[in-house]
């Protein structure tokens, strides 16, 4: 199938556009960031609260349960109030015949917000719908948040409660508990309540806040690993998982640590300051130091050993249901043998 050529905007932006005053009559989400979607279905509903006049212009249907031309006949009929209507469509992926909404997309009712969530991706998103909805600009798309989109999120998200965050500490941040969205905006709440009234977020409010959850990071199992002390890097790991921390999470920073850790003589060798050298190995400078102490620990044969103990590792977790535990503890095991 040729890839489609439509370039849909993202969900943010239909947010950016409720914050200006443009409430629209139809908003189609989609995408694979179920947290996006969330929070911009919360942002929708408070923005046409103050329109609704009875309890009864609000409903939410599942597309197992109404079929849409039911849905659609509910869109066109006149509120009960002398407001709007404000109907959420769920599972709407779940529809044979999507093209059904299509009369609807050409000419919505003005005194109606209808809102579907598409949950995935769109399957043909060159057809005449999808096409009618974009031309509309009713059709926005949650794209999952990698790499310095998500650090930037975070620190958006720390500016909009008057926080600042540099990027290196909010890489921390997604290197000590992953990209899962939810979970990184539950630890910034955390870190927002531990620091106060202090406006800047330093990485030893990062590294404290652990300490006083009496939980590890990945930065400690790193330098367990680092000084080869596999008693403690067996605690630390075992402390990661029971926190909830997946096991492709843990093989996943420690690959790229002793990708990092494979760089460091060639950092040496070209003289690059340690600032920039971190970011190139991708470390937060802080913990540079601890690099190059374990480079010399760690010869070339010993990472290789590693990064054949982490492939093995990556093969388990993906293709068998051995124990997370039992994985990682096996890994840690040939990290050191």
């Amino acid at each position: 199938m040729a890839k489609s050529k439509i370039n849909f905007p993202s969900v943010s932006e239909a947010v950016k556009n409720l914050k200006r005053g443009n409430l629209q009559p139809v908003y189609y989400f989609f995408g694979e960031d179920s947290f996006s979607i969330d929070t911009s279905v919360n942002a929708v509903s408070e923005a046409v609260k103050p329109h609704i006049a009875s309890e009864f212009d609000r409903e939410v249907f599942y597309t197992e349960e109404k079929s849409l031309e039911e849905i659609l006949a509910f869109a066109s009929a006149f509120p009960f109030g002398s407001g709007k209507k404000f109907i959420l469509v769920k599972e709407f992926e779940k529809v044979r015949d999507k093209k059904n909404l299509l009369p609807y997309a050409e000419a919505p009712a003005d005194f109606t917000v209808l809102l579907i969530i598409h949950n995935g991706s769109i399957q043909n998103p060159d057809t005449e719908l999808y096409r009618t909805l974009r031309e509309k600009n009713f059709i926005f798309e949650a794209k999952e948040l990698k790499g310095n989109n998500l650090i930037n999120w975070l620190i958006d998200y720390c500016e909009e409660n008057k926080k600042s965050l540099k990027f290196e500490n909010a890489q921390a941040i997604v290197d000590i508990v992953g990209e899962n969205r939810s979970m990184l905006e539950a630890q910034l709440d955390k870190i927002f309540t531990y620091v106060g009234d202090k406006t800047e977020i330093s990485l030893e409010d990062i590294r404290a806040l652990s300490s006083s959850l009496k939980e590890y990071s990945i930065f400690d199992l790193q330098e367990a690993i680092a000084k080869k002390d596999k008693p403690l890097a067996m605690k630390m790991a075992y402390n990661l998982l029971e926190k909830g921390q997946e096991p492709t999470f843990i093989i996943h920073m420690l690959t790229r640590y002793f990708t990092g850790l494979s760089r460091v003589n060639e950092m040496t060798e070209q003289k690059i300051n340690d600032y920039a050298a971190a970011r190139i190995v991708g470390t937060h400078p802080f913990y540079y130091k601890n690099y190059k102490q374990a480079r010399k620990i760690y010869s070339d044969s010993d990472l290789f050993q590693a990064s054949q103990a982490l492939l093995k590792a990556d093969f388990a977790v993906k293709t068998t249901t051995a124990d997370s535990k039992a994985v990682i503890s096996i890994l840690i095991s040939e990290m050191f043998n």
